[in-house]
């Protein structure tokens, strides 16, 4: 029989803000001038912090049912994953309707701050695979430091998909099987030989055809996510020094550049 998790609303709660803490939420946003758009720059900054956390989640789960080679459950999280970087993307859209006057005129009050400075998005992209330990200095003194450290060493998801390839019978190298997964990942011949099989015979791995496009869709969001990052500060600050004195435009234009899952970007250049 089920337990009974049940926790009644306390005095001045309905059970819905009880369930989900909505007082204690909405009780976060405390804005340091009296700028009108500042209010909505700090919802939507923790907006995207909570997207983040669902994203991580959700690709922790596909990771795990990869490595116990669960397939129809690593496709189908992937397909809720898919919804929830959409809403992330369209977070930009509400942020670059502010002008850089109203951008102005609560930014000095940002001090030091920068999203650079996530321990949320730096877990999601080491978790994706962007594995550069030089990331991890922003946290080093801070409470979220041996999470985004552990996350560091743990296998990406691109590393579970590729030993998932490896036990399908594909002919992955044995270094896949237990690499150092705190470095950064190196691309492959070999793991582009095999995904370029399954591209040339769907029908003979239907499975893994569509796992090869469900990582697809997930680093084509993330590439669109910071492409429109860049395009956005653009937008607000043009090529000047981004928050918590970062480089802006010029840093994100390189890093909008990088892809996740590199050969299944490569593959598309071979073919006929």
């Amino acid at each position: 029989m089920r337990p009974n998790t049940h926790q009644p609303a306390s005095d001045g709660e309905t059970p819905y803000a009880a369930y989900a803490r909505m007082d204690t939420l909405l009780s976060l946003q405390h804005p340091r001038t009296g700028a009108e758009t500042e209010p909505g720059f700090i919802i939507l900054s923790q907006v995207k912090e909570l997207l983040f956390k669902l994203c991580h989640t959700e690709f922790s789960t596909a990771r795990d049912h990869l490595a116990a080679d669960r397939l129809d459950e690593v496709l189908w999280t992937l397909r809720r994953a898919r919804r929830v970087q959409q809403l992330l993307l369209s977070c930009w859209d509400a942020l670059g309707a502010l002008t850089p006057g109203e951008f102005a005129s609560f930014r000095d009050a940002l001090g030091p701050a920068s999203g650079f400075q996530s321990g949320m998005y730096r877990r999601l992209e080491f978790l994706l695979g962007n594995k550069n330990p030089q990331l991890l200095e922003p946290h080093r003194n801070t409470s979220r430091y041996g999470e985004v450290l552990a996350q560091l060493y743990e296998p990406s998801l691109y590393d579970e998909a590729i030993r998932h390839l490896a036990r399908r019978g594909l002919d992955i190298p044995p270094v896949h099987a237990d690499r150092d997964f705190s470095l950064p990942y190196q691309p492959d011949e070999k793991v582009a030989a095999a995904w370029r099989l399954i591209y040339e015979q769907p029908g003979r791995h239907p499975g893994l055809f569509l796992l090869a496009e469900a990582l697809m869709d997930t680093a084509d969001l993330f590439a669109r996510w910071r492409y429109t990052h860049l395009v956005t500060v653009q937008r607000l600050l043009g090529n000047r020094p981004g928050t918590g004195g970062t480089e802006g435009s010029p840093w994100l234009a390189a890093i909008a550049e990088h892809r996740f899952f590199p050969e299944l970007w490569s593959i598309r250049s071979t073919g006929e």
